[in-house]
């Protein structure tokens, strides 16, 4: 008697490029030559592109609106003749981009709301969700093995984060996770803390304001975070500074990587060690850096909004979407022997401060922000959104045992100038609300 997963893999009419490419266990994308890699991605890419013209309204009449046909792609260079995909062409419409039948949906997950606008749904069947998104690892950037315990504090209902970590530590890795979640019913920072205690996990995954308040919950109950000896610590689901991952790094007394990644797109990057850039996960994903006002494919160096093309949705395929996040992409390898390109974020277009016709990403301004051990973990840049700004004004918390003054004040906005060559004015405050969600950096007048 066959299981009906296994009734839905048998609906795959041949293997799809990524089986052909990692059929063995010994080849993972981050030890591949780049040739290999570029190859599997431009056959990938011919299967997807077949498939989004055959089998879906919806990219047909955007490829013939083009003039493209998915016979003139020949090179990878060709995906710049594909138009690109936005957000809000997948706002309130849910079965837009399959290109199978909806009763093979297995999985529907939502956005967070954060940018804006009407939710954003991104659906999977068993094929992509679990037989092509977890055939590439990545073992030197995601070094997570049995006997490791995962304790996966990320949000689980609705949202992609959860599930995505908690179906690769357990399917992908075959390691022991702990689904502790982040802030809902049940998964509250005493909760959470409780589950820590008692089955010492040596790998955390969560979101940085989580780890904070994870460290605030620990602080009340007498407990030291160093006393695990974690392996690892991983940072998702929000974007922090150098300066603040060191906070984290200091607390848990681990080196604590980035990760990053969309509910549309899946994983985009993993940091290494070396904390020089995210290595792009070229085995999930093609990425493009775009001029955000022309749409032009920019060089390698130059920042602009990066652009996603996902190489293992087949039946929910992702062309060239367009993320909203600043970045930009280097050439350099890197001194960890990792062979996958890096590249740099640097904020997301709508979270740009304006100041004297130039923009900042927050986590610029962050990370000598965090440098002043004055300035508590949690604060605000209050800013107008629209028109430069005079100046930034900073809400914020001081660290414990600091008492607030104006002298204080006038000495963190003097050495922030100093830092920045922005003005700057603080606003102490006893205590910030603290996120439900994810954590909001940048409040507009």
């Amino acid at each position: 008697m066959t299981s009906i997963f296994e009734e839905k893999l048998r609906k795959l009419k041949k293997p799809m490029p990524m089986s052909r490419h990692f059929a063995s266990n010994t080849l993972h994308p981050d030890s591949m030559s780049p040739q290999k890699i570029q190859q599997y991605q431009l056959d990938s890419l011919k299967e997807i592109l077949k498939r989004s013209y055959d089998q879906n309204e919806f990219y047909r009449a955007k490829m013939d609106e083009a003039g493209f046909s998915p016979k003139e792609f020949k090179k990878l260079e060709d995906i710049q003749k594909i138009p690109f995909l936005n957000k809000d062409e997948l706002r309130g419409n849910p079965y837009i981009l399959l290109t199978c039948d909806k009763e093979d949906v297995a999985l529907v997950q939502v956005s967070t709301g954060t940018t804006g606008g009407e939710e954003i749904y991104m659906l999977y069947t068993w094929n992509d969700y679990y037989l092509h998104d977890l055939a590439p690892r990545y073992p030197k950037l995601f070094p997570i093995d049995p006997p490791d315990v995962c304790l996966n504090g990320l949000p689980y209902e609705m949202s992609a984060a959860g599930l995505a970590f908690h179906k690769t530590f357990m399917e992908g890795c075959n390691a022991t996770v702990i689904p502790a979640g982040k802030g809902g019913a049940y998964s509250t920072p005493a909760k959470t803390l409780k589950m820590i205690k008692d089955l010492e996990p040596n790998v955390i995954i969560t979101s940085p304001s989580w780890a904070i308040m994870l460290a605030e919950e620990a602080k009340k109950q007498d407990f030291d975070f160093t006393s695990l000896e974690l392996k690892a610590v991983y940072l998702t689901g929000e974007g922090c500074s150098p300066a603040f991952r060191r906070r984290v790094e200091k607390i848990f007394g681990a080196t604590a990587n980035f990760f990053y990644g969309s509910l549309e797109c899946g994983v985009l990057g993993i940091e290494c060690d070396d904390h020089s850039g995210y290595h792009l996960t070229e085995a999930h994903v093609y990425m493009e850096i775009v001029d955000p006002t022309s749409g032009e494919v920019l060089e390698p160096g130059e920042i602009g909004e990066i652009v996603i093309t996902s190489m293992l949705r087949y039946d929910a395929p992702i062309l060239r979407f367009r993320t909203g996040d600043l970045g930009y992409i280097e050439t350099d390898p890197c001194e960890c022997g990792v062979t996958l390109p890096k590249f740099h974020l640097r904020g997301r277009v709508r979270d740009q401060i304006k100041y004297n016709g130039t923009s900042f990403s927050p986590f610029y301004l962050e990370e000598f922000l965090m440098s002043q051990p004055e300035v508590g973990n949690w604060y605000e840049f209050v800013i107008d959104p629209i028109e430069d700004n005079e100046e930034i004004h900073v809400r914020c918390e001081l660290a414990e045992g600091v008492t607030p003054s104006t002298d204080l004040a006038d000495e963190l906005a003097s050495k922030m100038e100093f830092s920045t060559g922005i003005p700057f004015s603080f606003e102490f405050v006893k205590e910030l609300p603290r996120p439900t969600g994810k954590t909001i950096r940048v409040v507009h007048k």
